[in-house]
Protein backbone atom coordinates (compact mmCIF):
# COMPACT_ATOMS: atom_id res chain seq x y z
CA UNK A 1 0.00 0.00 0.00
CA UNK A 2 3.01 2.42 0.95
CA UNK A 3 3.74 2.48 -3.12
CA UNK A 4 0.08 2.69 -4.52
CA UNK A 5 0.09 5.69 -1.28
CA UNK A 6 3.80 6.84 -3.15
CA UNK A 7 2.13 6.50 -6.74
CA UNK A 8 -1.05 8.99 -6.07
CA UNK A 9 0.93 11.57 -4.45
CA UNK A 10 3.67 11.87 -7.47
CA UNK A 11 0.67 11.78 -9.66
CA UNK A 12 -0.96 14.71 -8.03
CA UNK A 13 2.04 16.48 -7.50
CA UNK A 14 2.32 16.26 -11.44
CA UNK A 15 -1.03 17.54 -11.87
CA UNK A 16 -1.12 20.19 -9.64
CA UNK A 17 2.21 21.50 -11.74
CA UNK A 18 0.74 21.00 -15.44
CA UNK A 19 -2.09 23.09 -14.30
CA UNK A 20 0.80 25.96 -12.76
CA UNK A 21 -0.55 25.17 -8.74
CA UNK A 22 1.47 26.10 -6.50
CA UNK A 23 0.34 23.53 -3.72
CA UNK A 24 1.89 21.64 -0.57
CA UNK A 25 0.22 18.05 -0.43
CA UNK A 26 -0.25 15.95 2.69
CA UNK A 27 -0.71 12.48 3.42
CA UNK A 28 -2.81 12.08 6.15
CA UNK A 29 -3.49 8.26 7.36
CA UNK A 30 -7.18 7.41 8.58
CA UNK A 31 -8.78 4.44 9.46
CA UNK A 32 -11.27 4.46 6.66
CA UNK A 33 -8.58 5.35 3.82
CA UNK A 34 -5.77 7.30 3.15
CA UNK A 35 -6.23 10.73 2.65
CA UNK A 36 -4.42 13.59 0.54
CA UNK A 37 -5.04 16.88 1.55
CA UNK A 38 -3.84 19.62 -0.64
CA UNK A 39 -3.28 23.57 0.42
CA UNK A 40 -2.94 25.99 -1.61
CA UNK A 41 -3.66 29.95 -2.13
CA UNK A 42 -5.49 28.92 -5.55
CA UNK A 43 -7.62 26.63 -4.09
CA UNK A 44 -10.94 28.24 -5.20
CA UNK A 45 -9.85 27.43 -8.75
CA UNK A 46 -9.48 23.54 -7.45
CA UNK A 47 -12.88 23.15 -5.75
CA UNK A 48 -14.98 25.09 -8.08
CA UNK A 49 -18.47 26.45 -7.76
CA UNK A 50 -20.04 23.52 -5.05
CA UNK A 51 -16.83 21.22 -5.14
CA UNK A 52 -17.92 20.41 -8.70
CA UNK A 53 -13.91 20.76 -10.13
CA UNK A 54 -13.28 18.98 -7.04
CA UNK A 55 -15.67 16.08 -7.64
CA UNK A 56 -13.69 16.30 -11.71
CA UNK A 57 -10.37 16.66 -10.11
CA UNK A 58 -10.72 13.97 -8.11
CA UNK A 59 -12.47 11.28 -10.56
CA UNK A 60 -9.86 12.24 -13.04
CA UNK A 61 -6.89 11.47 -10.50
CA UNK A 62 -8.58 8.09 -9.44
CA UNK A 63 -8.67 7.29 -12.87
CA UNK A 64 -5.39 7.55 -13.87
CA UNK A 65 -3.95 6.04 -10.27
CA UNK A 66 -5.99 2.92 -11.50
CA UNK A 67 -4.28 2.75 -14.49
CA UNK A 68 -0.55 3.11 -12.95
CA UNK A 69 -1.05 0.26 -10.10
CA UNK A 70 -2.43 -2.00 -13.27
CA UNK A 71 0.58 -0.88 -15.26
CA UNK A 72 2.93 -1.54 -11.83
CA UNK A 73 0.74 -4.83 -10.81
CA UNK A 74 -0.84 -3.06 -7.87
CA UNK A 75 -3.56 -4.02 -6.21
CA UNK A 76 -6.10 -0.38 -6.50
CA UNK A 77 -7.08 1.32 -2.90
CA UNK A 78 -9.34 3.76 -2.05
CA UNK A 79 -8.41 6.95 -1.59
CA UNK A 80 -9.77 10.32 -0.72
CA UNK A 81 -8.83 13.83 -2.13
CA UNK A 82 -9.68 17.18 -0.46
CA UNK A 83 -8.25 20.88 -1.21
CA UNK A 84 -7.97 23.48 1.74
CA UNK A 85 -10.77 21.19 4.14
CA UNK A 86 -12.88 21.85 1.54
CA UNK A 87 -14.58 18.25 1.94
CA UNK A 88 -13.89 18.02 5.23
CA UNK A 89 -16.05 21.41 6.18
CA UNK A 90 -18.78 20.35 3.73
CA UNK A 91 -19.44 17.08 5.93
CA UNK A 92 -19.61 19.02 8.91
CA UNK A 93 -21.91 21.34 7.38
CA UNK A 94 -24.12 18.53 6.11
CA UNK A 95 -23.76 16.26 9.41
CA UNK A 96 -25.17 19.51 10.99
CA UNK A 97 -28.07 20.02 8.86
CA UNK A 98 -29.02 16.55 8.70
CA UNK A 99 -28.85 16.96 12.62
CA UNK A 100 -31.53 20.10 12.84
CA UNK A 101 -33.46 18.53 10.43
CA UNK A 102 -34.06 14.91 12.55
CA UNK A 103 -34.59 17.11 15.14
CA UNK A 104 -37.47 19.29 13.76
CA UNK A 105 -38.73 16.35 12.76
CA UNK A 106 -39.11 14.51 16.45
CA UNK A 107 -40.55 18.24 17.37
CA UNK A 108 -42.74 18.61 14.53
CA UNK A 109 -43.55 15.19 13.80
CA UNK A 110 -43.78 15.95 10.03
CA UNK A 111 -41.02 14.60 7.44
CA UNK A 112 -38.71 17.06 6.80
CA UNK A 113 -37.28 17.31 2.78
CA UNK A 114 -33.72 18.42 2.25
CA UNK A 115 -32.38 20.79 -0.77
CA UNK A 116 -30.80 18.89 -3.54
CA UNK A 117 -28.05 16.67 -2.82
CA UNK A 118 -25.09 14.88 -4.86
CA UNK A 119 -24.95 11.46 -4.77
CA UNK A 120 -22.03 11.41 -2.49
CA UNK A 121 -23.96 14.20 0.16
CA UNK A 122 -26.87 12.23 -0.25
CA UNK A 123 -24.60 9.24 1.68
CA UNK A 124 -23.03 11.49 4.05
CA UNK A 125 -26.66 12.21 5.39
CA UNK A 126 -27.71 8.62 5.02
CA UNK A 127 -25.00 7.45 7.39
CA UNK A 128 -25.06 10.17 9.68
CA UNK A 129 -28.61 9.98 10.24
CA UNK A 130 -28.63 6.09 10.69
CA UNK A 131 -27.14 6.21 14.13
CA UNK A 132 -30.29 7.82 15.40
CA UNK A 133 -32.89 5.11 16.01
CA UNK A 134 -36.03 7.40 15.82
CA UNK A 135 -35.50 8.67 12.46
CA UNK A 136 -35.22 7.29 8.62
CA UNK A 137 -34.26 8.57 5.31
CA UNK A 138 -34.85 8.08 1.66
CA UNK A 139 -33.70 9.24 -0.70
CA UNK A 140 -36.65 10.67 -3.32
CA UNK A 141 -36.89 12.32 -6.64
CA UNK A 142 -34.46 12.77 -9.95
CA UNK A 143 -31.16 14.05 -10.15
CA UNK A 144 -29.84 16.71 -10.37
CA UNK A 145 -33.13 17.44 -8.01
CA UNK A 146 -32.40 14.09 -6.15
CA UNK A 147 -33.35 14.82 -2.31
CA UNK A 148 -33.12 13.15 0.85
CA UNK A 149 -36.26 12.99 3.08
CA UNK A 150 -36.26 12.45 6.99
CA UNK A 151 -38.93 10.74 8.67
CA UNK A 152 -40.38 9.44 11.81
CA UNK A 153 -39.05 5.39 12.53
CA UNK A 154 -42.82 3.69 12.72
Amino acid sequence: MEQQKQIIKELLEAMLEKLNVSAEVNLIESVECPQFVVRTQEGGVLIGEKGKNLIAFNHLLKKIAEKEFERNNLEKIQFFLDINDYHAKRIEELKNLARMAAQRVRYFKKDIEMSPLTSYERRIVHAFLAEYPDVTTESKGEDPNRRVVIKLYE
